[in-house]
């Protein structure tokens, strides 16, 4: 199954405790589907002392959240599907449902 999501992206989180925020996806992990969008699922880490850091402590670190939680913002701000569409040219690109935009750059470049 293609991913609707890729890094960079704009996401409104659709459901969970951060229900309703916006952030931008830092990182995809296909393995599991899941995604860290910055300032989302923020959890306190215990960090050991190691020769960096000889005092250890608590450090604040996004976690991942199921790439179904999230949605890629349109151009007006709203969350929307993506739809996939190959072009004449053989260009393929993600399209939003809600106004037929264009999403991000071309997954796959045209043929020449």
């Amino acid at each position: 199954m293609p991913r609707h999501i890729r890094k960079g992206d704009t996401v409104f989180v659709r459901s969970g405790s951060d229900k309703g925020t916006t952030g931008k996806v830092m990182q995809v992990i296909p393995d599991t589907d899941r995604v860290i969008v910055e300032g989302v699922n923020v959890r306190k880490k215990n960090i050991k002392p190691s020769q960096a850091n000889p005092q250890g402590g608590t450090v604040e670190k996004e976690m991942s959240i199921h790439i179904s939680k999230v949605s890629p913002l349109a151009s007006d701000g709203k969350p929307t599907r993506v739809r996939f569409e190959k072009r004449a040219d053989g260009s393929k690109v993600r399209l939003a449902v809600r106004n037929g935009e264009q999403i991000g750059p071309e997954l796959k470049k045209a043929r020449k």
